[in-house]
Formats: structure tokens, sequence, C-alpha cells
């Protein structure tokens, strides 16, 4: 457990608010004409998905809790959680996907990740910012459809669809970005 000031909180810390743990998702630094500096961040409650808007003085003393980032393996997804096991002790986390339901997008089973540990407790995953994935489902490309910047949807192998251009084809892959989920190049192996 650590104490920081509001003023340096930045973007993906973890912050203990109404002694319950959340990850902060945005961060606004504020500072008027009149009166003091303060920070807008908004929180996400990482086992309920629930979002809080919360404001501080730069100067106000904030509890920043210690995360642990430990490489599990991804095992499975039931619907409800999602199923990771610890690389080196093979001790198993189960994750809630209520707040973090698009990473189902992103996991490969048997792939392995960081999962983030506080307490005894599964907080987050940190994926990479970009992921390769190959396209399971794309219609071919209309015969004369050359148009500059012609696109269509196909869907990779984990289940996301995503919009590429025209000329990418089932089999190949593809790179995304992880935040945005949209197409950045084509991969050749």
């Amino acid at each position: 457990m650590g104490q920081i000031k509001a003023g340096a909180i930045a973007k993906g810390t973890f912050l203990l608010e109404k002694d319950t743990p959340f990850i902060v998702t945005e961060r606004e630094f504020v500072s008027p004409g009149k009166g003091s500096a303060f920070v807008r961040i908004k929180l996400k409650n990482l086992k309920t998905g629930a979002v809080l808007k919360v404001t501080h003085k730069s100067q106000d003393i904030v509890e920043e809790i210690d995360v642990e980032d430990v490489v599990s393996q991804f095992l499975y997804s039931d619907g409800e959680s999602f199923h990771f096991m610890n690389v080196e002790t093979y001790e198993q986390y189960e994750i809630p996907m209520i707040s973090m339901s698009d990473m189902q997008y992103f996991l490969k089973e048997g792939d392995s990740y960081k999962v983030v540990r506080w307490d005894e407790e599964s907080l987050d995953i940190k994926l990479p910012p970009k992921m390769d994935l190959i396209v399971t489902e794309a219609e071919d490309a209309v015969k004369g459809d050359t148009v500059t910047g012609a696109t269509k949807y196909v869907k990779v192998e984990t289940g996301l669809t995503v919009k590429v251009p025209i000329f990418i084809k089932q089999g190949e892959k593809i790179r995304i970005n992880v935040e945005t989920k949209e197409y950045q190049e084509r991969i050749n192996n």
C-alpha cells in the first residue's frame, strides 16, 4: 500500500477508493486560473465493471495499491469467468468476465498473459498493445470491386469482427490494435 499525491495519478494506476480496488481509465489535470489545480479521474471497479468518477485536488493523498504481475496461462472461459494458471506455481485463478468481457477477443487458450494480482485477488489481465490473429471467416472480394479504400468485415480466430481492406483473405494473419479493435496490417508468414 502506498500513498501518492492525486496529481501523480496516471492512467492504468491501481487505487483503493472506499476500500475497493479500482483501475484509473481516464485522467484529466485541470489548472484553473484561480484556485487549486485538481485532477478528474474515471475509475473502473474490476469486480463489477462499475465506473466511478472522482475529483481530487492535486495535493490530496490517495491510496495506491501495490500489484503484482503474474505470468499465467489462459486455460478457458466458461462464459462467466476467465480461468488462468500461474505458470510457476500451477495455482489457478478465476477472473469474473463482468468487467472485462471484451478481453475474450484477445485471449487464446494455451497462451500466457500477465495477470494483475493484489491481496489474493486477480484484478486485471494485461494485454499487449497489438495482437496477430488469424482470419477464420472472410467473404471473397467481388470481382471488379477495386475502389480505393474498399473495406469488408472479417472474423478472426477469437470471434472478433474486424473491418479490413478488401484484399484480406481467410487464413491470413492480421495485426489488430487491442485498445481500438481496429485492423493495423497484414502479417506475411
